[in-house]
């Protein structure tokens, strides 16, 4: 019983984290700090969706941090991706992170290209010195912890209807 209120709490937690990243181009840190919160809380009771260990979530959340951090160094990723990559390394496990990355760097790529086809974009119109990169009337163009939560929660269905989580 306790797994399932967890997976609810993830599964809301990527809704909220989905939405105000597409709607606004913005995820709050209390919704950060929310997502630690529940992450560390439900592997620390043994109810963990995903079903790892709190050493799991702990080195999870640390590689999350570290593997998106340089992207936010170069100024091509904002501080709320690299903060989200690390809450989902907390309640995925390290061994999931790739494949997020991996699915939402496809669906960035895809999301990006079809903005700049709508939009009529070059490329080279995109790196302008001094903005952040990928900027389409002065935002970012993709909502890339949108991209990260919703294979992230895909995931976590594929688990509770396959797994029996």
């Amino acid at each position: 019983m306790a797994r399932l209120f967890f997976a609810a709490l993830f599964l809301a937690w990527a809704t909220l984290v989905t939405a105000g990243d597409i709607r606004l181009r913005r995820v709050s840190n209390p919704l950060v700090v929310a997502g630690v919160i529940g992450a560390f809380a439900g592997t620390f009771i043994g109810a963990n969706p995903f079903g790892i260990s709190p050493v799991q979530a702990l080195i999870g959340a640390a590689a999350g941090l570290a593997g998106l951090f340089p992207f936010f160094a170069l100024r091509v990723m904002g501080a709320a991706d690299v903060k989200v990559f690390a809450v989902l390394g907390a309640w995925c496990g390290v061994h999931v992170l790739l494949w997020l990355w991996v699915a939402a760097s496809i669906a960035a790529g895809v999301h990006a290209l079809g903005l700049m086809l709508l939009s009529r974009t070059s490329p080279r119109a995109l790196w302008r010195r001094g903005a952040p990169a990928m900027t389409l009337g002065g935002r970012r163009s993709t909502p890339y912890a949108a991209c990260l939560a919703v294979p992230a929660a895909a995931w976590l269905v594929h688990l509770m209807i396959v797994g029996g989580a």
